[in-house]
């Protein structure tokens, strides 16, 4: 269902609707709504840039409400006539795209990312933890506030959403929103979905991150290292239903196999100020390293409107180290045509919620 402002335009569009297109991602990359349109009676009227479309998307009597977007790309091409209509959660045509120049001295990271919230006329939700971190010195040069705010949010182990007028800074991978609820746990077989692809490269994985801080007072520089110390695994994974004589792997030999060499150490050309810091630093990159260590995409036969990025995410019917990992839903892309239907493809990454580091001086 389709609304623009108050009026719902669905009886308007539903014969004419070719393909629609609902990229819904983590990051500060907005969510995208592509629709395309037959004109081919040349009736339809150009949208005016701005226009607000309100999408719902699911089933019959399981409308999910998926957000308002704003029209800013509009193209029409032909014969046959075709109106293509792209929205974004985000309206980047005010303040927030203006590049600035400010300097933060002695603040917490709550405080400015408070400050970019008040900017952009958005509400801030951030996850407990962050607000409180200090800041000797930061500048944001010649930068957007999304820039900036995606910046600060990779130093410090976090990731910057915008969702419904508000700025939301998360903690990736903690299987939570931002006000501390856990999101309930979505159970997938295979039998769900009719394609999915695993990939994992050895040269992205690492055990643990060093990181060097110099103390003035001792005029010395140490290190720090943030390091593995468990792997969650899944009790309730069940083998593909053709493989059922294949040996299974042992607990450790998934860990081993998802999590690299011992050696494998990942070290920061930075020296920070502080040890604070450089802890900091260790623990944001070894957070993100664990997660974009293995890729995982599902392509579910029947879409799923309900699904979001964030979701934990736990599988059964694959390959052992598959069906033994604990996923989470980095991307969601739901697809609506006449030919396919509706679907929708899931990217997951590892859950490392429950995977343990420890720091090493």
């Amino acid at each position: 269902m389709l609304w623009i402002g108050s009026k719902d335009v669905t009886p308007n569009l539903r014969d004419r609707l070719i393909s629609l297109t609902l990229t819904d991602n983590r990051g500060f990359e907005a969510d995208t709504l592509d629709i395309t349109l037959d004109d081919s009676d040349g009736l339809l009227q150009l949208p005016q840039r701005g226009t607000v479309v309100s999408l719902f998307l699911g089933w019959v009597s399981q409308l999910h409400n998926k957000g308002d977007y704003t029209v800013d790309q509009v193209r029409h091409s032909g014969a046959p006539d075709v109106l293509n209509i792209v929205a974004r959660s985000v309206d980047f045509r005010g303040e927030i795209n203006k590049a600035r120049d400010v300097s933060y001295h002695n603040v917490t990271l709550g405080s400015i990312v408070t400050q970019i919230a008040q900017r952009c006329g958005l509400i801030l939700q951030m996850a407990e933890g962050f607000a409180d971190i200090k800041v000797d010195h930061i500048d944001q040069t010649h930068e957007t506030d999304p820039a900036f705010v995606t910046r600060l949010a990779t130093d410090y182990g976090a990731v910057a959403v915008i969702k419904a007028g508000r700025l939301l800074f998360l903690r990736p991978g903690s299987g939570e929103l931002a006000s501390g609820q856990a999101i309930p746990a979505v159970m997938l077989t295979r039998k769900d979905g009719d394609q999915h692809s695993f990939t994992l490269a050895d040269r992205t994985f690492y055990t643990g991150v060093q990181a060097k801080w110099h103390s003035n007072q001792e005029a010395k520089t140490h290190v720090v290292q943030m390091q593995r110390k468990a792997k969650a695994t899944n009790a309730d994974a069940v083998p593909h239903p053709d493989a059922k004589s294949a040996p299974q792997l042992t607990d450790q030999q998934q860990e081993d196999y998802l999590s690299g060499e011992e050696s494998n150490l990942l070290v920061l050309p930075d020296i920070f100020s502080s040890k604070e810091a450089a802890i900091q630093a260790a623990q944001a990159k070894w957070s993100e390293i664990q997660r974009g260590a293995v890729h995982f995409t599902f392509q579910l036969a029947a879409g799923r409107a309900d699904l979001y990025p964030e979701t934990p995410v736990r599988v059964s019917g694959f390959k052992a180290v598959i069906d033994a990992s604990a996923w989470l839903i980095s991307k969601v892309t739901h697809n609506l045509d006449a030919k396919g239907g509706f679907t929708t493809r899931l990217e997951l990454e590892n859950d490392i919620t429950d995977v343990e580091c420890e720091l090493v001086d």
